[in-house]
């Protein structure tokens, strides 16, 4: 992710796009479980509704409804639901199912990455990009159309509008100089002091170049299962002490891995019309996530190991349980692409002229 120092054009703009505190539409259940989540929550004050039945089994963790259903009640963390009270954030019957959501998921991706690489070897390959890539990033550079690129842009705003916000949870939970790394890093994430530099806002107003609506939460009913892993993955571990291994290594999957990426989708966004607004956001990242690289590397990993080395083999499953849900993140979009139809669960409306 990119200081909030870099690039040039579109800075300190007046009309800067900005996000909404809070989601800007209602959401849609995808299932039993969605429904009860939502059915619970919206019934009034804390102690006013209770879950009919349980909604399990949770048979399918990568599932539309499980994935919506545990983001739904992350949000309750975050920036909360349309018409339900703070309070629900901390009801123990809707914690107590969260928690059983949290157990199959987790459960899911162990499953997918049962021995992941020793750290070392994990970190070395990230730093290596295989010479014929295959991603989205690749795909958007290479073939890509407008249409494809507003797609990829509705999947990513459910991270991009709250940018680090996942991650940070893990920031009490390290200490001394990794704690210090990480804090340094976030700093650029929310701007650096400058406000209209916040990558939240950068995101917002790529997503107005390509004439998509910015409202945090807007395009939430749009997006599958596949997107809401990825998120869902990174609130998991941040959420959870035990976890914060996993949360470090996951961070680090985006730190080293970003800035090639971003190089990519920032031609790709210029081919395709997007304009100064349209690039910065990713331009900003090339750069400065060379140096993020070195910091979440030595700064956080290595100071975090040399006062807790038992965390080492949970920072590289955290390495390994995020680049998984990653690629099936980027196969989802893929094969929907190349089989000519929509990556989203309906089609966008045509860009405003």
């Amino acid at each position: 992710m990119a200081s909030g120092t870099t690039g040039s054009d579109g800075e300190g703009k007046s009309d800067v796009v900005r996000t909404q505190p809070g989601r800007t539409s209602p959401v849609g259940a995808r299932g039993p479980i969605s429904a009860a989540v939502l059915e619970l929550a919206t019934a009034g004050p804390p102690g006013t509704g209770r879950l009919v039945a349980p909604p399990g089994p949770f048979t399918d963790p990568w599932g539309e409804d499980h994935q919506l259903a545990l983001h739904l009640c992350y949000e309750l963390h975050d920036r909360g639901l349309p018409g339900v009270r703070p309070e629900w954030e901390w009801d123990p019957e809707l914690l107590r199912l969260r928690g059983q959501l949290e157990e199959s998921f987790l459960a899911a991706v162990r499953a997918e990455v049962p021995s992941p690489p020793p750290l070392r070897e994990a970190l070395e390959r990230l730093l290596v990009e295989a010479p014929e890539g295959t991603g989205p990033s690749h795909f958007l550079l290479a073939e890509g159309e407008r249409g494809h690129a507003r797609e990829y842009l509705v999947h990513r705003s459910i991270y991009h509008l709250k940018e680090a916000d996942p991650q940070l949870w893990v920031l009490p939970r390290i200490h001394g100089p990794a704690q210090a790394s990480l804090m340094t890093i976030a700093y650029d994430e929310y701007g650096a002091g400058r406000p209209d530099r916040a990558h939240t806002l950068l995101f917002a107003r790529m997503m107005a170049a390509f004439g998509l609506d910015p409202g945090y939460g807007h395009c939430l009913d749009l997006v599958p299962a596949p997107t809401l892993a990825v998120v869902n993955l990174m609130t998991l571990f941040g959420l959870h002490r035990a976890l914060r291994g996993a949360a470090v290594g996951q961070f680090a999957v985006i730190e080293i891995t970003s800035s090639p990426g971003s190089a990519r989708l920032a031609k790709a966004l210029e081919r395709l019309g997007g304009g100064p607004d349209g690039t910065l956001f990713y331009r900003e990242h090339v750069e400065a996530d060379a140096v993020h690289e070195q910091l979440v590397r030595r700064g956080v990993i290595e100071e975090l190991i040399a006062t807790e080395p038992e965390l080492e083999q949970d920072i590289a499953f955290g390495i390994a349980a995020a680049e998984m849900v990653d690629a099936r993140f980027g196969e989802h979009l893929l094969g929907r692409w190349h089989a000519g139809r929509t990556s989203l669960r309906s089609a966008l409306a045509d860009e405003p002229v």
